[in-house]
């Protein structure tokens, strides 16, 4: 039976939200199996890092892209382009016979993720009717907040059943069926414009630009501020990033099409939201490695105990994300977005305080409120930040928000670990940890300032 135009929406929507939650799902299920591949391969900690490092730098270079690509191809070209490459670094990744072949897995599974992560929030804004983007949003925001959550908890629990290799054979599974479902039920459209052509040195500016920034804040981590492996490449990813929005500004001066289009900053909206969203995904980010660190390292506990902790947020997760999206197209997003950012910051601020001794419930406990305020912040925040944009640039606005956000939940990851690694010789490991759970929350705070504030 034929679907009805807004049931195809529903359709491109619900597969859409379904690759970005494996996406983000890819990102964060690392953390909880590089003792299993590190183990497998032979590999030293500090080079099995970079599964993840990798994944966040090329998932950063990849989102400003995606707005040339959304001109030339078809949203259901864009889609299949993107779970084809979730399915080839899938299988390449479930085979690998190496460390570096692993690599080349988790590459493409990141450009894939980049890919969908700005599709995402343009179907929300623009395909679904006025007065439901914040509940489009809201159910969008599941793949970003309730994905990330669930992720140490599946690589716990995969890695210490079956091995590692059974979450790609997960990934392939699932990227199969929403490659049929997209090809069923999403029907074929034209390009928007076939002759759009790569403005290449924007691209190249972009690359060096957010690239330099996350790999420097990445090997923030685990060198020191003084290595040239650390400024050297902030420095030139903040040159580049600052040429490169120079660069957007004259290509539209001169009637041209930039990558991505700076007129998105002409909304005080989109301004107040930018900020608040690049603090909360350096607040959050950094957590889903920094709490296996702490049950692992500090507590002693299992990979398993570590995903334990992520459950209840996870699941109130699924929950939560809709209806803050439903409350905000129906009270506002102000009061949605400030009762989020005060459970925020009441579940950051107390895991400033954990130690040795704080039992699992506890800190699950805690997780679990600075969960709630995550997850009914991102749809709400999302939303309202990108409402008041021209359709015709809401595209641009999704990747530069995406591609920001990633750069600042790096910073944020960067931060704490270099926190817990720099101090830990010097003042005792509980307290290091306390420390970096502490710029967690400092991060959280800022939200609820901005939030009750600015957010009108």
């Amino acid at each position: 039976m034929a679907l009805s135009e807004r049931g195809r929406v529903y359709v491109l929507f619900a597969i859409v939200v379904l690759a970005t939650a494996l996406g983000s799902l890819t990102q964060t299920v690392m953390n909880s199996m590089l003792v299993g591949i590190e183990a497998d391969f032979g590999t030293p900690a500090s080079v099995g890092q970079w599964l993840t490092t990798i994944y966040m730098l090329v998932l950063g270079i990849t989102v400003p892209v995606v707005t040339f690509l959304s001109q030339r191809l078809s949203m259901r070209n864009v889609v299949l382009l993107s779970l084809g490459l979730f399915l080839v670094g899938g299988v390449v990744d479930l085979a690998a016979p190496n460390f570096g072949v692993l690599v080349v897995g988790r590459v493409l599974q990141a450009v894939a993720a980049g890919i969908t992560l700005p599709v995402l929030q343009s179907i929300a804004m623009v395909r679904f009717p006025q007065g439901q983007n914040g509940t489009a949003m809201g159910i969008a925001g599941i793949a970003m907040g309730f994905a990330p959550n669930i992720g140490p908890l599946i690589g716990g629990v995969l890695v210490d059943s079956w091995g590692w290799r059974s979450f790609f054979a997960l990934l392939i599974a699932v990227v199969v069926l929403l490659a049929a479902a997209t090809l069923a039920f999403v029907p074929r459209e034209e390009a928007p414009s076939r002759d759009a052509k790569l403005e290449t040195v924007s691209f190249l500016l972009s690359t060096l630009g957010f690239g330099g920034l996350l790999l420097g804040f990445s090997n923030a981590a685990s060198m020191s501020l003084t290595s040239p492996l650390v400024w050297v490449p902030v420095i030139v990813g903040v040159v580049c990033l600052v040429l490169f929005v120079r660069r957007q500004r004259q290509l539209e001066a001169q009637g041209k099409r930039p990558l991505i289009s700076m007129r998105i900053f002409g909304s005080a909206h989109y301004r107040i939201s930018f900020v608040a969203q690049n603090c909360l995904f350096a607040s959050f980010m950094g957590i889903t490695l920094i709490v296996p660190l702490y049950v692992q390292g500090l507590c002693g506990g299992s990979a398993f105990e570590a995903g334990v902790v992520f459950i209840p947020a996870t699941i109130f997760a699924v929950l939560v994300n809709p209806l803050a999206g439903i409350l905000s197209d129906k009270l506002g997003a102000r009061p949605v977005v400030v009762c989020a950012a005060v459970l925020l910051t009441a579940g950051a601020v107390s895991m400033a305080f954990m130690d040795e001794a704080t039992p699992l419930w506890l800190v699950t406990l805690m997780q679990t409120v600075r969960g709630m305020g995550v997850s009914a912040l991102i749809g709400p925040l999302n939303s309202w930040g990108m409402v008041g944009l021209p359709r015709d640039v809401m595209m641009d606005g999704s990747a530069f928000f995406a591609a920001v956000r990633q750069s600042c939940a790096s910073l944020g990851t960067a931060l704490m670990v270099l926190i817990i690694s720099a101090l830990a010789a010097v003042v005792p490991a509980a307290l290091a940890y306390q420390l970096a759970f502490g710029l967690s929350a400092a991060l959280a705070a800022a939200v609820l300032v901005v939030a009750v504030a600015k957010v009108k």
